[in-house]
């Protein structure tokens, strides 16, 4: 049997003897190799990587007598992989949990955290819940949110929520709402966009989606909710998912979301931040789901952000 201090750098299999076996596949495995982070020994655990008698197991499993483990190279793998969690971050992701049950763990994501890690961003929400909430074997997100936008965040704590969760996506059986505040205001009645988007690259290499009779079908309807003497507090529903749909369909219609300095209008937007508004304006409001494990129909809500709050009653103010 190979030393238990060894660096394995590729896969390497063991066969468990009488002496090893009762022990937790985790605890095993944290033994093997000195210093490897729980965080990696979960992940490897979670992702198939480890494995026994060529099946897939859960970090409980306990060993048997004869069993083959195969044992991914552990340390390789970490080099690029943050493996801690910053206090303030801690705080701010436990903070913002919505609701979580056995099924779904829902938050109410801040603006400014990628929901993962990127070319860029080396740790997003969902790494970072993995470090946080190691006990949970399974954690994995439902959709995304943009950085910059908040709001409602659904994350799935089993494989069958997230399937089925994945497949009320496709049906378009989730009601997902939204709020933001656009330049000027049209009246009262509601207005619905239903313009194809593409996804595109400008010279400079910034990925912009523009509508684009070649692109995909997307459907948006904006209800206003409040006027004010430059914008408009309105509800989004989206019957798609597109990238940056809402955005892009309101610069469609001429009424730019404030604080969007991709598809906004840079005046409005420099009016608005002296209402203090410091980000995009686009909040993931409400989100309707069947849940995953009793099939009753919920309702999910985020508070609109402190922040948001305060630049609506400064233009309730002035109006």
């Amino acid at each position: 049997m190979a030393s238990h201090d060894k660096k394995f750098n590729s896969v390497h299999f063991i066969e468990i003897t009488a002496a090893q076996a009762g022990q937790r596949i985790d605890n095993f495995l944290l033994t093997l190799q000195k210093g490897i982070p729980k965080s990696r020994i979960y992940r490897a655990i979670r992702k198939g990587e480890v494995r026994v008698n060529k099946g897939r197991i859960k970090q409980i499993y306990r060993l048997q007598a004869g069993d083959s483990v195969r044992i991914p190279p552990l340390h390789t793998s970490e080099k690029t992989t943050i493996t801690t969690v910053s206090d303030h971050l801690r705080k701010q992701l436990t903070d913002c949990i919505l609701l979580e049950d056995d099924d779904l763990l829902v938050l109410n994501k801040p603006s400014g955290l990628a929901v993962h890690a990127g070319s860029n961003i080396q740790q997003g929400i969902i790494e970072a819940l993995r470090i946080i909430r190691i006990e949970l074997p399974y954690l994995e997100l439902v959709h995304r949110l943009d950085r910059d936008t908040s709001g409602c965040l659904l994350l799935a704590k089993n494989r069958d929520a997230l399937l089925n969760l994945q497949q009320q996506m496709l049906d378009h059986e989730l009601d997902k709402r939204y709020l933001t505040l656009l330049k000027g205001n049209w009246g009262q009645q509601e207005r619905m966009v239903e313009q194809p988007l593409r996804k595109n690259t400008v010279s400079s290499g910034e990925r912009m989606v523009r509508v684009d009779p070649e692109g995909k079908y997307a459907k948006t309807l904006f209800i206003p909710i409040e006027s004010f003497s430059q914008a408009q507090l309105t509800e989004v529903v989206l019957f798609t998912g597109r990238t940056h749909q809402i955005r892009v369909h309101a610069a469609y219609m001429e009424y730019p979301l404030a604080g969007d300095d991709k598809y906004g209008q840079r005046k409005f937007n420099k009016e608005m931040k002296k209402f203090g508004l410091k980000r995009l304006f686009l909040h993931a409001w409400k989100l309707g789901i069947r849940h995953p494990g009793t099939g009753q129909d919920l309702l999910l809500e985020a508070p609109l952000p402190e922040n948001l709050n305060k630049v609506v009653t400064r233009l309730r103010e002035q109006t």
